[in-house]
């Protein structure tokens, strides 16, 4: 498929009005890289995503001065990634966007799951990230990643965000989740439906009748709610801003804390900017840019690559930060 340039004014799709960002404005970025330290679920390589996304995207414009990075691995409190300090930079990175503007967002860490109460989770789950102090601070959910960092963009400014970590398939909760075909996902009721049917027949076989009655209830409610979670998330979370984020696997999946060339690494993170070295100043489209992360993960990790946007996209278009 050839690729395409990005088109000019205001678009529509599916009655909902955007528009791509020409990304000739501001550039500013956020790093966040944590290893939780001496903790025993330490990481090792959050540090060095952040050093070498840091490194990739000042090779394509952008600016030290313009950057905010947190690690655990620094000694100023201020650049310490508490979840204080990360509110307050993830607010510093989208005040004042204007369209044009092109944002950049990077996390490497744990992620996890706490129960939604919204009704726009499929699985009912909300997808989190945790800061180094989560223990005692608690998780950032998706619904408050989406609302600092997403709705307040406006029109025609660009968002990249890049989530290396478990259960990230939808933690900005962008509506529009793409297949390595290019399509718009759609939820597999039916699948959800005959995974739950089948859970039930074995209840019955082991003589639970209760539990196949309580688990055919949950089935249906389950499916029935997954058809209105998608309608309640594109109601809610769309955007007309050009928001993009790529995660390290889906919602039901881990990201590896790997090694590659002897340094540990997010699979994610290395996957990217293997392939964008890859391309160098050739054009790649998003389909292109997804499937390709995806093939370089497939031989040695389990994890899925996805990608999902805040309006729908053509994703034949050239993939840009």
């Amino acid at each position: 498929m050839p690729v395409h340039s990005r088109p000019q004014g205001v678009q529509s799709a599916n009655g909902q009005q955007f528009q791509y960002s020409q990304m000739n404005g501001k550039r500013k970025a956020l790093l966040i890289g944590i290893n939780y330290v001496g903790s025993k679920a330490a990481l090792r390589g959050c540090w060095n995503d952040v050093d070498n996304i840091k490194r990739f995207i000042m090779s394509r414009g952008y600016k030290e001065e313009d950057m905010v990075v947190l690690t655990d691995a620094s000694r100023d409190p201020r650049s310490i990634p508490t979840r204080q300090n990360i509110t307050a930079a993830m607010h510093w990175l989208v005040r004042g966007a204007q369209p044009g503007d092109a944002l950049f967002f990077e996390y490497s860490g744990h992620g996890g799951q706490a129960k939604a109460t919204q009704g726009d989770e499929a699985d009912g789950m909300n997808e989190t990230i945790l800061p180094v102090d989560y223990a005692s601070a608690g998780q950032m959910e998706d619904d408050e990643l989406h609302s600092i960092m997403v709705r307040p963009l406006p029109m025609g400014c660009r968002l990249t965000a890049i989530f290396d970590s478990c259960h990230s398939g939808t933690v900005l909760d962008l509506p529009y989740v793409y297949s390595t075909s290019g399509k718009i996902k759609e939820p597999n009721v039916v699948a959800e439906v005959g995974k739950g049917l089948m859970g039930a027949a074995m209840n019955y076989a082991r003589g639970d009748v209760g539990g196949m009655l309580k688990g055919l209830m949950g089935t249906f409610t389950e499916a029935k709610n997954s058809e209105s979670a998608e309608d309640i998330t594109k109601r809610t979370k769309s955007s007309p801003a050009d928001v993009v984020m790529f995660s390290g696997c889906k919602d039901s999946q881990t990201s590896a804390d790997a090694v590659e060339a002897g340094k540990a690494t997010g699979a994610m993170s290395w996957a990217f900017i293997t392939v964008m070295q890859q391309v160098g100043n050739s054009q790649i489209s998003y389909v292109q840019l997804l499937n390709a992360c995806r093939d370089e993960l497939a031989a040695k990790y389990s994890q899925k690559p996805q990608m999902s946007s805040s309006h729908p996209i053509d994703l034949n278009m050239a993939f840009s930060i």
